[in-house]
């Protein structure tokens, strides 16, 4: 009874001493394997040719923490941060076409916005990227006699950092 005693004691020590042993790996302060990018597709539905459609990816990053304020029920004052600290000034813009022109929905747009897109997707895929989500929105007033509005997609990457 006393050898299955401690065969059972020592067994549990083993399994509580590599369940904190993951907790603590899990804890250090080990640089992130992994690093995140992305891109914003901006379509424009203005008809007329006359919005501006481009392929938007930051150049350079931002700790989001120097823009963060929590707030709480002692300090609910607004956040103070300067829009002209957070603006990104180094990006890569790549022009799209327009998906209207004077007649209406123009498909050839459509076909070369895809290949261009297809294009740049590719690109990032061989240089070790992976699609790791797809986000899609649409912006229009949608009231009576709207003309104004884009389509707005972002791609999430992740990759292991080099």
């Amino acid at each position: 009874m006393k050898k299955n005693y401690a065969i059972t004691m020592v067994a549990a020590l083993m399994l509580l001493s590599g369940v904190f042993m993951s907790f603590k790996a899990a804890s250090t302060d080990e640089p992130a394997k992994t690093e995140f990018t992305s891109l914003t597709v901006v379509e424009s539905i203005i008809p007329s040719g006359i919005g501006r459609s481009r392929i938007i990816q930051a150049l350079e990053g931002r700790d989001y923490t120097e823009y963060t304020k929590v707030m709480s029920e002692d300090d609910n004052g607004r956040n103070k941060s300067k829009r002209g600290d957070i603006r990104v000034k180094n990006y890569e813009e790549t022009k799209l076409l327009n998906l209207y022109n004077m007649g209406g929905i123009r498909f050839q747009n459509i076909a070369a916005n895809d290949a261009v897109l297809k294009s740049r997707v590719n690109a990032m895929l061989a240089e070790g990227w992976e699609i790791i989500s797809i986000n899609s929105a649409v912006e229009a007033y949608a009231g009576k006699d709207d003309t104004d509005g884009i389509f707005l997609t972002r791609y999430y990457f992740k990759r292991a950092k080099k």
